[in-house]
């Protein structure tokens, strides 16, 4: 009955697993109570067996988590993409990059994944596993011509059934066999000790594949690209996934800021030298003047 989900709940808030694991642990049980009492199960479960809406433990404000462009300088740098020890390596990740694929997509890539629409532009298909639909997304010349030179070496190694543009290195006489997501986590981050990549404050990066699609997403939003195209690139159901991916920098804010009227909480105009000895501060005292007036 309701006394004893209110005892459960007031349990789960104690414990120390994380925030979406308590999310579970309540929607979860909601949805038996709904299976139960919509197959008839048990008539004898009591109507105030029931979740209510605000019963659902709360998630705090989801992260972005692109990466700091002084960390893409050094994984982008032509030198260290050309350490990568195999070249389908090399590849994956300039597709991860520069198209905002899951990883797990990027692996399972079809042999003829490349289309190109009624203009000759070429796209990258893939299976977008987690919606369980097929999309594309665009590519340019340079990346077209990388993907055709890793189908040319697949079908010299593999020449009779290659259904993979990733076949997986070991264990896969026959090519049948896609990289897993696992076995590339293991050759980049090798590759990351091998280029001695480090953060902002010189220790050694740590990145996830999956941050690339966040960094993805944050630099078109930066380069004005409308977050509608965004969502459609990154073929999310619903804006607000593309929401959590795409955060404005605080540049960019300050740029379309001085593009726009500038006035400050009084309706004054304000006029800022973007090159003078006080821009920064300036800016900061508007933003702070902005944000209290808000």
């Amino acid at each position: 009955d309701r006394s004893l989900l209110e005892r459960y709940l007031a349990w789960v808030s104690t414990q120390t697993f994380g925030q979406g694991a308590k999310e579970d642990c309540v929607t979860a049980l909601g949805t038996f109570f709904q299976a139960i009492r919509q197959h008839g199960w048990d008539d004898t479960l009591p109507t105030t067996a029931v979740f209510f809406t605000g019963d659902v433990p709360r998630r705090g404000p989801r992260l972005s988590r692109q990466l700091a462009e002084h960390v893409m300088a050094q994984v982008e740098a032509p030198a260290n993409l050309d350490r990568w020890p195999h070249p389908q390596g090399r590849l994956l990740t300039l597709i991860l990059i520069r198209c905002g694929l899951r990883a797990s997509d990027g692996c399972t890539l079809a042999f003829d994944c490349l289309v190109h629409d009624g203009q000759g532009a070429p796209y990258l298909r893939y299976l977008n596993h987690k919606m369980r639909r097929e999309a594309a997304v665009p590519v340019d010349e340079e990346l077209e011509a990388e993907i055709r030179t890793q189908q040319e070496r697949v079908a010299g190694r593999w020449p009779d059934s290659h259904p993979h543009l990733f076949p997986a290195t070991h264990g896969n006489a026959n090519g049948q066999r896609p990289l897993t997501y696992y076995s590339y986590r293991r050759m980049l981050n090798r590759w990351l000790v091998d280029c001695d990549v480090r953060d902002e404050h010189g220790q050694p990066a740590r990145l996830t594949p999956h941050q690339w699609r966040h960094t993805f997403a944050c630099r078109m939003i930066n380069r004005d690209v409308p977050q509608e195209v965004v969502r459609v690139l990154l073929d999310h159901e619903s804006m607000a996934m593309t929401a959590h991916y795409a955060r404005i920098t605080d540049q960019t804010v300050r740029r379309r800021w001085e593009q726009a009227t500038k006035v400050n909480i009084n309706g004054e105009r304000v006029t800022l030298d973007p090159e003078g000895p006080l821009a920064q501060a300036q800016w900061a005292k508007t933003r702070y003047g902005i944000a209290t007036q808000t």
